[in-house]
């Protein structure tokens, strides 16, 4: 009983919220957009995208876009927030207006598994987008960013963000993305996710009774294969032992929404920010990772997509035992200095 209340403590400490001691609370708050229109020509007379807030409202705002099924409070970590957000840190909340929004279709913002189901409009990274952008002039009433920055899904709408509304922001931070199309390997998994889903008989067109059970082996099979980082996987699961029990501990996690995880991985499928990155006047730091399984550093992609961003230039954190591959960018402490520096440059 003793060691499993030192356990149980000890698992207290580790996923208590980081703001409890280092920065505000975070502060929530749902913005209402009227007579939302998707790129499909769909239309919702009401469009929700729940936001969650850092800070006063007066400060230099930043903008931080989470990766595909996340969601604002996701990004809430120590691992995250806790080094970025603190006194004397690079987001110093004291300092910054810090602003999470829940992506549309993620979160507490509006998607399918709402009631629609697979009646919701089908959307993609530019309705994303759009709706991101309403949610802080007819919400926040925010008119500039410091700095828009994102993680993997995020990263690549903040590119778009910089195409898009290019005298909006200062800065940008992409992490864990290209700004090419969605393509390769990256695409082909994100196919067969989606389409393992869509052909299994119980999805029924997404009107199932029960949640698919081949949602609970894929969800497994792409998150072990797209993200984790081959050092990484080596050192933890050397043994059959060892990966039989990481690939259990997956399979038991919480399953998804079937519908919210089609529309989700499905949304990126049109993705290309290559065309327009002359647009971009914002000064960029692109963030990567050496193991990153769906941006892989070897294609030579990102290096020659920033060569026509006029003030651009890359961060490649190394590959190790402690990065993990396309997860590198969740732990701030690869990048946290190089952040402030490049934040503090003139």
């Amino acid at each position: 009983m003793k060691r499993l209340l030192q356990t149980a403590a000890l698992l207290l400490a580790l996923t208590a919220p980081a703001f409890a001691a280092d920065y505000p609370a975070p502060q929530a708050q749902d913005v209402t957009l009227k007579n939302f229109r998707f790129h499909s020509g769909e239309t919702l007379p009401e469009v929700t995208i729940h936001v969650t807030t850092i800070g006063d409202k007066s400060h230099p705002a930043v903008l931080i876009l989470h990766g595909t099924a996340g969601s604002g409070a996701s990004m809430l970590t120590p691992a995250f927030a806790g080094q970025l957000f603190g006194p004397g840190q690079a987001l110093d909340a004291s300092k910054y207006f810090i602003i999470l929004p829940d992506a549309l279709g993620a979160g507490k913002s509006s998607k399918p598994s709402d009631g629609m189901r697979g009646k919701f409009p089908h959307y993609d990274y530019t309705d994303m987008v759009n709706a991101q952008f309403r949610a802080l002039i007819e919400g926040l009433a925010v008119k500039h960013l410091r700095l828009v920055m994102g993680n993997s899904m995020g990263g690549m709408q903040t590119w778009m963000w910089g195409e898009a509304h290019p005298d909006f922001m200062d800065t940008l931070a992409p992490m864990a993305s290209q700004p090419t199309a969605m393509a390769s390997r990256n695409w082909m998994m994100r196919r067969l996710l989606v389409e393992t889903i869509r052909q299994d008989p119980s999805y029924m067109n997404g009107d199932y009774t029960a949640p698919p059970q081949s949602l609970r082996m894929v969800n497994a099979m792409f998150g072990i294969a797209t993200s984790g980082g081959t050092l990484a996987y080596q050192n933890m699961a050397p043994t059959s032992a060892k990966a039989n029990a990481l690939v259990d501990e997956r399979l038991a996690a919480k399953l998804p929404d079937a519908n919210d995880f089609v529309y989700q991985w499905a949304s990126s499928e049109d993705y290309d920010a290559s065309a327009n990155l002359d647009k971009i006047t914002a000064r960029v730091l692109a963030i990567n990772s050496a193991d990153d399984e769906r941006n892989p550093p070897e294609t030579g992609i990102t290096v020659a997509a920033l060569q026509k961003v006029k003030n651009g230039k890359l961060l490649l954190i190394p590959a190790s035992t402690e990065t993990r591959g396309h997860g590198t960018t969740a732990f701030a402490k690869f990048y946290a200095k190089d952040l402030a520096a490049f934040l503090n440059t003139p």
